[in-house]
Formats: C-alpha cells, sequence, structure tokens
C-alpha cells in the first residue's frame, strides 16, 4: 500500500467498519414473521424469501399457491397456516432446500412433476443440514421427500400418499441418499414404488412408521450401515422388505404382515453381516424371513405367524443364532437348500413340535428337526404345492418322523419349548 494517500486508506477503513457495523446490527436484529396469503403483499413464498433474513418465520395462510420450483436459501422456518397447498401442476419439484437449519412444517404439497432426467420431489434438500420437514401432507407426488447429502435431519408425522402405477414412472415416499443421523418417524406412507428407501446411509433412526400398499417394498435399504428400525408397519408391499449389502443392522419391535406373492417376503436380508432382529412379528407372508447370505443374525424373540415359510434359511448364511422365538401356524417353519448350516436354534417354540418333557423343565426332551421333507420337494419342484393337504404328504411326514434321515441333520432346536414364550 506504498504511495497510496492516507485519505483513501481512511476511507477504506471507514467503509470496512460500517460494513461490519450493519452485519453485526442485522445478526442483533430479532426475528420477522412473514405472511404470504394470495390477497396480500407477499403472494408467493419466493416473494417472502427474497425479504427474509436468516432465522425470520413465513407464515403461509389457506389457499392454493402455484408458483416457480421455490428454493430455500435462507435458514427459515415456513409453516402452514391451515390448508395452504402448494400444487406443482403435474410440471415441476415444489421446492428445494439448499441451507442449513430450515423448518417445512404444516403444508400440503400435491401434483409434482414426472422427469425423466431427473428425481423430482415434492421436498428435496441438497447438501443441508438439520432440516426438519414435520407435520406436512403429500399427495401424488413421484418422490415425497427427498433428501441428499444431508446431515441431522427430522422427517417427522408426515402424510405420504402416492398414486404410483408401475415402478418405472413412479419413485419413493421417503428417499435418502448419502446421508446420516437422520430420524424418521410417525410418518404414513402408501402408494409409491418403495416407501422408505435407503443408500449410503448411516447411522438414522426409523421409528414408527407406517409402510403400506407400495408397489414394491414397504422399506429397501444398500450399503446403509449403523441403521436403526424400530416399532414400524410394514403391511400390504408387494414385495415386503429388502435389506440388502449392510452392515450391523437392528430392527426392533416391528410388523412385517400381508405380504404376498411369488416373489413377497416379510423381510429378506441378502448379504448382511451382524444384524439384530428381536421381538418382531411376521404375520402373514409368503416367507416371514429370508436369509441368503447373512451372516451372524441373532433373531430373538420375534413371533412367526400364519406364513407360508416362517424362515428360509439359505446354506451361505453362517453363524447365526435363533432363539426363544415362536414359530405358529405357519406351512413350513423353516427351509434351506443345504445339507448343514452353522446357525443355531435353541428354546424356541414350534407348534408342530410333538416330544415330551418329562423332567418338567419346560423345555422338549427331544430334539426338533424343522424341516419338513415336503419343504426340501416344494423348494426342488414349486409345482408340488398343489400336493400339500394329501394323503400323500401326510405319508411323507410320517416316514419323516420314523426314518429322520431323510432330512437335514441340521437345522435342528436341542431345546424345544414346550409353550409359547411371552
Amino acid at each position: 500500500m506504498q504511495g497510496t494517500p492516507r485519505w483513501r486508506l481512511a476511507l477504506a477503513g471507514a467503509l470496512a467498519l460500517a460494513a461490519a457495523s450493519a452485519i453485526a446490527a442485522a445478526a442483533q436484529m430479532p426475528p420477522r414473521t412473514m405472511v404470504v396469503s394470495s390477497n396480500g403483499p407477499l403472494r408467493t413464498i419466493s416473494a417472502a424469501l427474497a425479504q427474509a433474513r436468516d432465522g425470520d418465520s413465513i407464515r403461509v395462510a389457506p389457499g392454493v399457491y402455484r408458483e416457480s420450483t421455490i428454493v430455500v436459501d435462507k435458514r427459515v422456518d415456513i409453516a402452514g397456516d391451515g390448508d395452504a397447498i402448494l400444487d406443482g401442476e403435474h410440471r415441476r419439484q415444489i421446492m428445494t432446500v439448499t441451507v442449513n437449519d430450515v423448518s417445512i412444517r404444516h403444508l400440503h404439497f400435491r401434483n409434482v412433476g414426472v422427469s425423466d432426467l431427473g428425481d423430482l420431489a415434492a421436498v428435496k434438500v441438497v447438501n443441508a443440514d438439520r432440516c426438519t420437514i414435520a407435520d406436512n401432507t403429500i399427495e401424488n407426488a413421484v418422490f415425497g421427500i427427498y433428501l441428499a447429502r444431508s446431515a441431522g435431519c427430522r422427517i417427522v408425522r408426515n402424510a405420504i400418499r402416492g398414486q404410483a402405477r408401475d415402478e418405472v414412472r413412479s419413485g419413493n415416499g421417503i428417499h435418502l441418499w448419502q446421508s446420516r443421523d437422520a430420524l424418521i418417524a410417525n410418518n404414513h406412507i402408501t402408494g409409491h414404488r418403495d416407501g422408505i428407501y435407503f443408500e449410503f446411509v448411516t447411522g438414522t433412526a426409523v421409528l414408527d412408521n407406517v409402510s403400506e400398499d407400495n408397489l414394491r417394498y414397504g422399506l429397501h435399504f444398500m450399503y446403509s450401515d449403523d441403521c436403526r428400525y424400530v416399532a414400524n408397519v410394514f403391511r400390504h408391499n408387494v414385495a415386503g422388505v429388502a435389506v440388502m449389502y449392510t452392515h450391523r443392522v437392528v430392527m426392533i419391535g416391528n410388523t412385517f404382515e400381508q405380504n404376498w406373492g411369488s416373489a413377497s417376503y416379510g423381510l429378506l436380508f441378502k448379504e448382511i453381516d451382524d444384524s439384530r432382529v428381536e421381538s418382531n412379528h411376521f404375520v402373514n407372508n409368503t416367507v416371514g424371513l429370508m436369509a441368503d447370505d447373512a451372516n451372524r443374525i441373532v433373531a430373538v424373540h420375534n413371533e412367526f405367524r400364519d406364513n407360508g415359510w416362517a424362515l428360509k434359511l439359505m446354506a451361505n448364511t453362517d453363524d447365526g443364532r435363533f432363539e426363544a422365538n415362536n414359530f405358529m401356524g405357519n406351512t413350513f417353519d423353516v427351509s434351506t437348500n443345504g445339507a448343514q448350516t452353522s446357525t443355531i436354534f435353541t428354546a424356541n417354540y414350534w407348534d408342530h413340535y410333538r416330544g415330551y418333557d418329562l423332567d418338567r423343565d419346560g423345555f422338549g426332551d427331544v430334539p426338533y428337526h424343522p424341516v419338513r421333507l415336503f419343504s426340501l420337494i416344494v423348494g426342488r419342484n414349486p409345482p408340488a404345492m398343489v400336493l400339500m393337504r394329501s394323503v400323500f404328504v401326510a405319508a411323507l411326514d410320517a416316514a419323516e418322523r420314523a426314518i429322520p434321515a431323510l432330512t437335514p441333520e441340521t437345522p435342528v432346536d436341542e431345546r424345544p419349548a414346550m409353550r409359547p414364550i411371552p
């Protein structure tokens, strides 16, 4: 700065001081509440955002609002006051969030556009953390709520209702990609391709949601380690729930029910390590739990009731433990495609067990082999299922009891419980 006149240095210093003072003053200004209404000075959310500062609130009055995709680039709270409807007119994404700490509440989103070039959503959060999307209604969206490269967001108490007719032109109700530490709680999702979909997601909790009547999976996730799924209901989805290529999955107190079809499961584990499945209900599914290359499963205190197959245990699934589960009313309790398994069964209740308990300790004195001979036949020749209620099957069961060498030596429950486990 040698040679610069002193007056210029003084002016630059004064300008810098004034700018710093203005920034400090703005930071100290109290947050404002801005009202969007169809007949007021602010008639769109975008207009309110143009005037908003970080920390302000935007209240949206009842009415139908049709505007270009709303880009939320300030840290604001946007909330509907009554039935505030944001209509995408089947043309566009409705709202995109690009900054941290945004809250979107009590809004009604509908009619998101369809595009072959991008995943359009009612609300998409991109590269933004700690956002809250709560108490909204989303109707007729390809993707309902979409998080990409985000952390610490909360998606709670939303009603997400799609109208998907085929998998190609549909999306997911709640979709997370490359995100972490999210909370997905108390949402109701229906009518999408997958109700909830995760890919490359870690450390996330999925609690008390209902995902039903979706075209493919109620829940579908891949490469998503260290997540917890607690007290959710996955009901009447075409293929059930699929968990793939993931480590340390925890599933507690969920209900998997009424997932029927030739390729349907209550829960599919494929290439999964170190999972815990506890106190879940598998009810009225073609297959309750399918384990394919799923190693070190710990399954305790689950109920398998009225399924076609309670458990399909593939030979490439090793070192699991099934303990204190109830198997009741299933056509087949366990099916496998191998002669041996390292998975341990102990202290489970099997309603097909016909052993005795002479020492009255509550456990059968005779081990139980849950794989029926007829299940092996059906596994190799599915059309044989038409013989299920025939005299032939009754004869097979009698032969199996008389000559147990016809079925695999394992799996076996050495201490089958005599009564259902509370």
